[in-house]
């Protein structure tokens, strides 16, 4: 199979490689030469995930009525901060 390379030096697998070998974005590739062949690995495989997969992950424990509009992620990074040991 041929592709060709851009010029930031990147190459586009192609879908039947991808496919066989589960490349899916996010995927690391561990690259190595050996004379004038280049070999690529697959080191890790990232699965894929969905909005929903966070649900749950961000829990606010203070009571009363709360509005997504009235969040401040910054301050609430700092306190959840200071509420680790």
């Amino acid at each position: 199979m041929l592709t060709t390379v851009s010029d930031k030096g990147q190459v586009v697998i192609p879908v039947e490689i991808r496919r066989r070998l589960g490349i899916t974005p996010g995927c690391q590739l561990d690259f190595s030469l050996e004379g004038h062949v280049i070999h690529a690995e697959v080191k890790r495989q990232v699965a894929q995930t969905t909005a929903e997969d966070g649900f749950g992950m961000l829990v606010c424990t203070r009571p009363g009525k709360r509005r997504l509009a009235d969040f401040d992620v910054a301050l609430a990074m700092r306190e959840a901060k200071d509420d680790c040991p």
